[in-house]
């Protein structure tokens, strides 16, 4: 029965060929857009993802997401290295700042993050050209390879190079790969005391202070006392990288516009393949009749209709992740585009809708041939 179902299936080959296609584009649109929105949402916890030393972030109880600070005075720090549980605290600054070539004039804004003067916490692991130890020269920068590019393009990585930040000559003395920011732009480091002077003077300028918890106290734990000791916010910094996913999901369209073009593709999926299987079922009536003919069941009969249809899913659902992936490995050296990559929940999700498909453009073709009279096979 099975070989029968298949010679069906296959018999004609531009239907059989279009619901491959329906389901292979609607594969490849649902798995593409759903990864590059989770990429895009991770993106807005890049600089929390990047200090990898400090595992709780300290900050103004008002502060709903890493970008919109409202900065500390110096003495909560102090006030936080006396919480019991807290192993160490230190400042971080994050601004933004203009840097500039003083060769050509060009500029860009870059986010500027101010590491700790003695320890340098917060410094990105991968690094692609020197080391961040000689951040501790004067008036010295690390830049990401995206900034490195916009300031000198067409030129290798190179150590040395200046640019102007505040009035103020600043020497490159390393390059690395940050995470990719929300907003696409450079991402340079410094020393706080040197951060701060190359920012816009304020009364405060402690963006955020963050800390370890002592040995044998979750992070939690250690989040929490220093909450009830000084009134401020502090949060692991697995809860504030979720906080700011959720704060752009919830105030901005990003979410709507990616949701219905994954919507279109679904409906897309299940109208075209649909109809082109209700089609295919039509032009084989006289073959269902004849199995009914011969006491073959409706229910024997609908199942070699959804096993058609779950033979063309399965082989369309391949086609478009891996037209999926193969878009994320051309990609991957992108600096633009780094970031993206295919989920393996978006895997198993897409795959349960592409089922969902299936399931209900093989429906409307069941109940077609479940009403039907065998003695359509003896009509002319």
């Amino acid at each position: 029965m099975s070989f029968v179902a298949w010679q069906m299936l296959t018999g004609d080959r531009a239907k059989y060929l279009g619901l491959i296609f329906a389901i292979a584009f609607s594969t490849f649109l649902m798995s593409h857009q759903t990864s590059i929105f989770c990429g895009l949402m991770n993106r807005t916890r890049s600089q929390i993802i990047d200090v990898r030393d400090a595992s709780i972030w300290v900050m103004d109880p008002k502060t709903q997401y890493l970008d919109e600070v409202k900065a500390l005075p110096d003495q909560d720090l102090y006030r936080i290295r006396g919480v019991s549980g807290v192993e160490w605290a230190v400042p971080l600054f994050k601004g933004t700042a203009r840097a500039k070539t003083h060769t050509d004039g060009k500029f860009r804004a870059v986010i500027l993050m101010g590491l700790d003067d003695a320890s340098l916490v917060g410094a990105p692991r991968d690094i692609a050209l020197g080391e961040f130890e000689a951040l501790q020269q004067p008036d010295s920068i690390v830049i990401d390879q995206v900034g490195y590019k916009f300031f000198f393009p067409g030129e290798p990585l190179q150590l040395g190079k200046q640019l102007e930040m505040n009035d103020r000559i600043v020497n490159i003395v390393g390059i690395c790969n940050s995470s990719a920011p929300f907003v696409n732009l450079p991402v340079a480091y410094a020393r706080y005391s040197l951060a701060t002077d190359l920012v816009g003077k304020e009364r405060n300028l402690m963006s955020f202070v963050v800390a370890k918890a002592g040995s044998g106290l979750s992070d939690a734990a250690a989040a929490k006392r220093i909450a009830q000791a000084t009134g401020l916010r502090a949060l692991t910094a697995q809860q504030f990288g979720w906080e700011t996913i959720w704060y752009y999901i919830r105030n901005t369209g990003i979410p709507i516009n990616f949701g219905i073009t994954v919507a279109i593709a679904l409906i897309v999926g299940t109208v075209v393949a649909g109809q082109t299987f209700y089609l295919f079922v039509l032009e084989n009536l006289k073959q269902f009749g004849a199995l009914k003919a011969i006491g073959v069941t409706n229910w024997r009969i609908a199942s070699m209709i959804l096993l058609q249809a779950l033979v063309v899913g399965v082989i369309g659902y391949c086609i478009g992740i891996t037209m999926t992936a193969a878009f994320f490995e051309a990609t991957h050296n992108n600096l633009d585009l780094r970031g993206f990559y295919l989920l393996p929940e978006v895997m198993g999700g897409v795959a349960i809708a592409v089922m969902l498909i299936v399931f209900l453009a093989s429906m409307i073709s069941v109940r077609r041939v479940a009403v039907l009279e065998p003695a359509v096979v003896f009509r002319s």
